[in-house]
């Protein structure tokens, strides 16, 4: 399949010649063959005005329907798995298992929002019936279900080319739930996007739907998406990224004359508490997998654990030169675009010149050069320093993480009330250690979508009980997930119907419940027709 570097607007490829862009690889830091160009303002309305178009037709598709869409175009990524994972390390260096693995998950979220789709019950339909002889005012029959938003733009994530990017998680929903879907290329890998974004107009033109039900813009700024984000014919908008560029365009999209929904996933630490149980019974195996945790893809995982809780008496003496020895022996790590290694070794540079912070240990650490390389570092500070200067606690995306030393147990848990809104805690601790530090638990649900125990948040699994979100800053609605079954949610709004006839009725509300469908019926749940 040959890259063209042109944006896809429906069944279209766009005319645009201005300002083209190239890809990089990181591993060498030199540019890649192929000319990518920004999507035009023409271009954005376009597919604007074929989303809004399409959407008439595509919401209203039955699940079982739009399931078998999402199951099409999963075979369709499954059959140029090796030209994606090939173009995919070239733009990104990532290691091709990864890539293979995470081709897969691309297509297992696809089937698995088409498998909740067709079966039907996520409308949360709800029905109470009529009581016309109720005193002193008769009850109305009244009916609602969740039904989708209209056209969703989506941008692609920098540290997931499929999973979070063209197919990814937010696509997937999106299109789960009914609703067309524009997505804006990540600039680092629009080979990789383009690819995919072909298999997916594909999968459109072959199942017969409308062309506007799914578009892909190329940009190498940000003026296509902050224009993408203010287009009226737009109804919601999934963003995974940073907080500065989540920030701007949550900012944009509720400024809007009609402000919209706009689910962003961003900046997280996702702290770790090292309990003295666990420090005292597994202190060197805890050091070995936490390294292996905040180098994992080169640190740049969302989830990566950035801010390290300890016992300031370390009950194991084998836990530090354990991640010393770890950290010292670590070779370059590969980062995934010029501006991410820049920021690193900014971060890095800063720390090595604060009074309240101490170097640990540092791997090897990377001359100057063309390609995009970082070195580990890990560093240490306390509690009281943290307090006193919050900003310690914000997030280095890359290979490194800061150990915080606690002296009791009120001192840690002052330290987790301080902390701000992350997508993940982890708690390494015995039985013991939960009830002694049983309050800690409590603060966390606050602080967090996902609880962590003796493991690592690293890894996130697609299920459906999943929640990858959490209190500002991490997302900006703590009450979704961009993870999992439940990420449909986002992109569908309730919708009541009092008093109709049953034959005008979705078949998801007709009393007959041709869909076999649960429901909730006089606040009872039940499959059953009435």
């Amino acid at each position: 399949m040959e890259i063209l570097g042109k944006s896809l607007v429906g069944f279209h490829d766009s005319a645009s010649t201005a300002d083209p862009f190239n890809a990089w690889n990181p591993a060498s830091g030199d540019k890649i063959d192929a000319a990518f160009f920004p999507a035009t303002p023409e271009d954005i309305d376009f597919a604007a005005k074929l989303a809004s178009e399409a959407f008439s037709t595509y919401s209203r598709l039955s699940g079982r329907e739009k399931a078998s869409f999402l199951n099409r175009l999963a075979s369709h990524l499954e059959s140029i798995t090796d030209l994606l994972i090939a173009r995919a390390h070239s733009e990104t260096a990532l290691p091709e298992p990864r890539l293979k693995s995470e081709t897969a998950r691309t297509c297992n979220q696809l089937r698995l929002f088409a498998s909740v789709i067709e079966e039907g019950s996520w409308v949360s339909a709800r029905i109470d019936q009529a009581a016309p002889d109720r005193k002193p005012l008769p009850k109305p029959d009244i009916r609602s279900m969740l039904h989708p938003l209209g056209p969703v733009v989506v941008f692609g994530a920098s540290n997931f080319p499929l999973a979070f990017s063209v197919a990814g998680g937010d696509t997937a929903s999106s299109l789960a739930a009914g609703n067309p879907v524009i997505v804006k290329a990540h600039p680092a890998h629009p080979g990789t996007s383009e690819l995919v974004g072909r298999a997916i107009r594909d999968a459109v033109r072959d199942q017969g739907l409308p062309e506007g039900v799914f578009s892909l813009l190329f940009d190498s700024g940000t003026e296509v998406g902050a224009r993408l984000v203010q287009h009226p014919l737009v109804k919601a908008v999934a963003f995974t990224g940073s907080i500065p560029a989540g920030r701007a365009l949550m900012d944009l999209a509720v400024r809007r004359p009609e402000p919209i929904p706009f689910y962003g996933e961003m900046g997280s630490t996702n702290p770790v508490f090292i309990l003295p149980g666990a420090m005292a019974a597994r202190g060197k195996e805890i050091a070995s997998q936490l390294h292996g945790s905040f180098t994992l893809g080169s640190g740049q995982f969302c989830t990566k654990p950035g801010l390290v809780f300890l016992p300031q008496q370390n009950s194991s003496m084998n836990f530090l030169p354990e991640l010393q020895d770890k950290v010292t022996r670590s070779p370059k790590l590969i980062l995934l675009t010029s501006s991410i290694r820049n920021s690193y070794q900014r971060e890095l540079q800063n720390r090595k010149g604060r009074s309240d912070l101490a170097v640990v240990a540092e791997g090897e650490q990377p001359a100057s050069g063309p390609a995009f390389l970082a070195g580990v570092a890990v560093f240490q500070t306390d509690v009281a320093s943290l307090l006193s200067s919050p900003d310690l606690g914000s997030e280095v995306f890359g290979p490194s993480t800061l150990l915080v030393r606690f002296s009791n147990q009120p001192e840690l848990l002052n330290a987790a009330r301080s902390l701000s809104g992350h997508l993940t805690a982890t708690i390494h601790g015995t039985e013991e250690d939960l009830q002694e530090f049983s309050e800690l638990l409590q603060i966390l649900r606050d602080k967090v979508g996902r609880i962590v125990f003796n493991g690592y948040p690293t890894g996130v699994e697609v299920c459906h009980a999943m929640v990858h979100g959490g209190p500002y800053p991490a997302s900006t609605d703590s009450r979704t997930t961009s993870v999992g079954s439940q990420a449909i949610f986002r992109f569908a709004r309730p919708v009541c119907y009092q008093d109709f006839p049953d034959s005008a009725l979705p078949a998801e509300l007709k009393n007959s419940n041709p869909l076999k469908i649960w429901r909730m019926v006089d606040g009872n749940f039940t499959h059953c027709e009435l």
